[in-house]
């Protein structure tokens, strides 16, 4: 890793320990961060893992069927890991990664007041997964991935670990076009790809089927889109595809 990717992922450790710390989430400018999420999707999970800071609702669109296996990248609180687990039930399993580990300690403590016993949390990096090869059958993440300073190492990676048929299923910021050095309140738009080149990572890692199920701006300067927030899905094959 280069020291200026190293710095990056100091940076933004640090951004998300005060988050975790403070429990206010979101402290970027209007327009980012968002809570996506229905009054009946917030019941069902502790009101600790609520924090404001992602861009969309990946589980909403991940069709999660009982008994299944997910991973989410990035997990914060925990908000998705615990929507998640409520859908696939006991005989299921969500994974929370996140390498805050004052998040990962706040994931837990939400877990223990809420009894949730079919979850898990692990201080991790999203470029270098803790788990084995075709052990989950869902990825999802939400506002993460365009802060890592190594994104086809996460696909690739996420690649590894989805089963055959598995899916991916992500809320994540592009950029529109290429804007150069820009300082933005989240740092989640100077760090984010250039939408055509972050589609085409994702299929370069090994993905298929790949669809943009919500596409929304994100940050405007006047009428003109400089980035958006995508929701989307892409398949790991059922059968490994020839070169």
């Amino acid at each position: 890793m280069t020291r200026t990717q190293q710095a990056v992922r100091e940076k933004v450790r640090e951004r998300y320990a005060r988050a975790a710390k403070a429990g206010a989430g979101c402290d970027c400018g209007p327009g980012c961060c968002t809570v996506d999420y229905s009054a009946r999707e917030l019941s069902l999970i502790p009101p600790e893992s609520v924090l404001g800071l992602g861009s969309g609702n990946p589980v909403r669109h991940a069709d999660l069927r009982a008994g299944e296996v997910v991973v989410d990248l990035g997990s914060g609180g925990g908000i998705d890991v615990f929507l998640a687990a409520e859908r696939v039930g006991p005989a299921g399993r969500a994974i929370g990664l996140d390498m805050t580990p004052e998040m990962v300690a706040r994931a837990w403590d939400a877990a223990r007041k809420a009894g949730a016993t079919n979850v898990e949390f692990r201080e991790a990096l999203i470029e270098k997964l803790p788990l084995e090869d075709a052990s989950a059958d869902v990825v999802l993440s939400n506002c993460v991935i365009n802060l890592s300073p190594d994104k086809a190492a996460v696909f690739r990676e996420t690649f590894r670990v989805l089963r055959p048929g598995g899916r991916l299923v992500i809320s994540d910021i592009v950029q529109e076009r290429p804007l150069g050095p820009i300082e933005d309140d989240c740092g989640c738009v100077a760090t984010a790809m250039v939408r055509p080149d972050y589609l085409e990572t994702i299929r370069a890692a090994g993905f298929r089927d790949l669809e943009v199920l919500e596409d929304r701006p994100w940050l405007q300067s006047g009428e003109r889109v400089d980035a958006s927030s995508l929701t989307i899905r892409a398949m790991k094959p059922k059968k490994e595809v020839n070169a």
